[in-house]
């Protein structure tokens, strides 16, 4: 607990340095993201609901990704304790959130994941795990697709591309036939099957500085691909934006590319997408119980507006669905194009959008 609680100190620090490369204070370079929504005709995005509860349950993980906006892998130490997981079920069980969210890190390698599962599952909530897929063929972890399945979880899970060269040079050596094998397990359950109640949705994430392209088009390939290479289904394809914070944004500085990249996402502002951006619809939880707008706010501890709850331990609906949601440039990631979100892409695809 004492060397995560010096790590965690580290990372506000480095969470304020990247907070302030990303605005480029005193630098007239680039619109801020709230100048861009009032250019737009736009006020300031507020929440309307609270459909969703999205929980970081730790940062430990069996991979390093390069584009891991949670900074996650191997040696991080970071875990939700049984106590503010048990303040999480409390939550859902005295207010009617729809959606439980769990991501991590490899959110299962968190020592309550399948406590938390169980509850929330009893509650009558869905359940999402955001899962690397290759913990499911980790010693230890091997029972982990039958549990998902016995408590109706759906799986959200990342495979950048369905070319292996592309895929393990995004997360390392040997990632993808892992993942193959763990979708050939999920799919003997009846995940991804057409008529199945079991969903399994992949991720897609780019590589390198362009947008994410068209979701239904690039989702038509993947059913292909995956289909006539591994004989593998799935329920559906999201598409989500790299944003410019943690691995990736440290990536940028290197290349010397971080102003053309937010240029980029600058310049692909879609004020159509405003209206269906995550934030507006969920609260997010870091595993020490803190409350953020979303999980990139999280990453960059941008907490919630001036007089808001700040721990699940004060959760109050009522004034969290009317809050005003804080903003900064990592912000256009979500609102380029046709929109970026958990749940994918925000808009139907639109061609005008796409990169």
């Amino acid at each position: 607990m004492q060397l995560s609680l010096l790590r965690s100190k580290s990372e506000l620090a480095n969470a304020a340095m990247q907070r302030e490369i990303l605005e480029g204070e005193g630098t007239p370079r680039q619109p801020t993201f709230n100048q861009k929504m009032q250019a737009s005709g736009l006020g300031k995005l507020r929440a309307t609901s609270i459909e969703v509860l999205q929980i970081n349950v730790g940062k430990l993980c069996n991979q390093t990704c390069t584009h891991c906006h949670v900074d996650a892998g191997p040696d991080r130490r970071e875990s939700m304790s049984r106590e503010t997981a048990e303040q999480i079920i409390d939550v859902l069980a005295s207010h009617d959130i729809p959606t439980l969210d769990i991501t991590g890190g490899a959110p299962e390698m968190n020592p309550h994941f399948r406590w938390i599962v169980e509850q929330a599952h009893k509650l009558g909530r869905r359940v999402i795990d955001r899962c690397n897929l290759t913990i499911l063929m980790a010693n230890g972890f091997k029972d982990l697709p039958e549990f998902l399945a016995d408590h109706d979880v759906e799986v959200v899970a990342s495979l950048p591309c369905y070319l292996e060269e592309n895929c393990d040079s995004q997360r390392g050596d040997g990632v993808f036939r892992r993942s193959i094998d763990a979708l050939r397990r999920l799919n003997s359950l009846g995940y991804g099957i057409p008529g199945s109640r079991r969903k399994l949705s992949l991720v897609y994430n780019p590589i390198g500085l362009a947008l994410p392209p068209l979701q239904d088009e690039l989702e038509a390939t993947y059913r292909r691909e995956l289909k006539s290479r591994y004989d593998i289904v799935f329920s559906e394809l999201h598409t989500i934006t790299n944003l410019p914070i943690s691995r990736f944004l440290d990536d940028l500085l290197k290349q010397g590319k971080l102003d053309e990249y937010l240029q980029t996402l600058i310049d692909q502002f879609n004020p159509l997408t405003v209206d269906g951006v995550m934030c507006r619809s969920m609260v997010s939880v870091d595993w020490q119980g803190r409350l953020f707008d979303c999980d990139f706010n999280q990453m960059l501890n941008i907490e919630l507006e001036p007089g808001m709850p700040g721990t699940i331990h004060d959760f109050d609906a009522e004034r969290l669905t009317s809050r005003t949601i804080m903003t900064g440039r990592h912000c256009f990631g979500c609102t380029a194009g046709c929109g970026s979100s958990c749940q994918g892409a925000v808009l139907k695809p639109q061609s005008e959008f796409a990169s």
